[in-house]
C-alpha cells in the first residue's frame, strides 16, 4: 500500500495541542492512504471538538475525506459562536471545573457537574445520554468517541474560563435562577418556608429568600453577594457588547409590487 505525503497547516489557536516540532507553518506528514482526515488530525493530538472547517487545496472537505498524495490541508478552529444542534444548549463539567460550574449556574446556565472523579467513560456516556456539551481540560477525554459534544477549556483561571465559554457558545443568561450547589431551579421563598435552614443571625438580618426546588438549599443576599453581583454584571455587559458588535442580518429583498 502506498504511503502518500501530505502537507498540514494548523491555525495558531490549535498550536497548543501539537508537538513542538509541528507548531507554526506547514509541515509534511506521511499518511497510510486509508485513514480519514479527521483521524489524521486527531492522531496529531488535536481533539476534533476544537476543529472547525477542513480545507484541502482551498476547498472545504468533510472529516471523512481520505487525503491523497500532495494534498495541502488547512485545519481551522471552530467558528464562534459555535452552534450545537440537536438539543437545548446545556453543559457537563468534569471534576476539575467546580468554580466554573458554579459561575455558569449563577448565570442561569444549565450545568451538570461531577464533584467526584467518575472516570472518562462515564463522563462521555453521560454527555451522550443527556446531550450535554462536555467541558474539560483533559485532552484525552475530548478524544472519546462516545461524546455527544465537547469543548476544551483553555485557561486555568475561572474568570477567563467563564469568559471563553460564554464567548464560544453564547448561552442564554438568566441570572439568579439556578442553585449553584445542584443546578436545580430556584423559587421565591418566605422566611417561614426556609426557617429550618437558617442560623439565628441570618433569620434576624434578612427578609428576602429563594429556595432550590431540588435540594432545598436557601439563598439570600449575604456577605458574598456583592462579589456574585460583579460576576453577573460583567457577564451581562460582555453579552451586550457581543450583541452590539454582531453584524446585522441582510435586508430582505423588496417584494414585487
Amino acid at each position: 500500500m502506498s504511503t502518500p505525503e501530505i502537507h498540514v497547516e494548523f491555525a495558531p489557536e490549535l498550536a497548543l495541542f501539537l508537538a513542538p516540532g509541528r507548531r507554526g507553518g506547514t509541515t509534511p506528514l506521511t499518511t497510510d492512504g486509508a485513514s480519514s482526515l479527521g483521524h489524521v488530525v486527531e492522531s496529531l493530538g488535536v481533539p476534533l471538538t476544537e476543529v472547525g472547517v477542513l480545507r484541502v487545496d482551498g476547498r472545504e472537505v468533510p472529516r471523512s475525506y481520505v487525503p491523497a498524495a500532495g494534498d495541502t490541508v488547512a485545519v481551522l478552529p471552530v467558528t464562534r459562536p459555535q452552534q450545537v444542534p440537536g438539543a437545548p444548549l446545556r453543559f457537563l463539567l468534569d471534576v476539575h471545573l467546580g468554580t466554573l460550574a458554579r459561575r455558569l449556574r449563577l448565570l442561569g446556565v444549565d450545568t451538570a457537574y461531577e464533584s467526584t472523579d467518575i472516570g472518562d467513560p462515564a463522563l462521555a456516556t453521560r454527555s451522550a445520554t443527556e446531550k450535554r456539551v462536555l467541558l474539560s481540560r483533559d485532552r484525552g477525554l475530548l478524544h472519546r468517541r462516545e461524546l455527544w459534544a465537547g469543548a476544551f477549556v483553555y485557561s486555568t483561571r475561572p474568570e477567563d474560563q467563564l469568559r471563553d465559554v460564554l464567548d464560544r457558545f453564547r448561552p442564554a443568561l438568566s441570572p439568579w435562577t439556578r442553585c449553584t450547589a445542584c443546578n436545580g431551579l430556584l423559587r421565591e421563598a418566605t422566611k417561614e418556608q426556609v426557617a429550618d435552614r437558617l442560623e439565628g443571625g441570618t433569620e434576624r438580618s434578612y427578609d428576602v429568600f429563594a429556595q432550590c426546588e431540588e435540594c432545598g438549599r436557601a439563598y439570600w443576599k449575604g456577605a458574598h453577594h456583592e462579589q456574585l453581583e460583579a460576576i453577573v454584571a460583567n457577564a451581562l455587559a460582555e453579552a451586550d457588547r457581543r450583541d452590539a458588535n454582531r453584524p446585522a442580518p441582510p435586508a430582505a429583498p423588496p417584494r414585487p409590487s
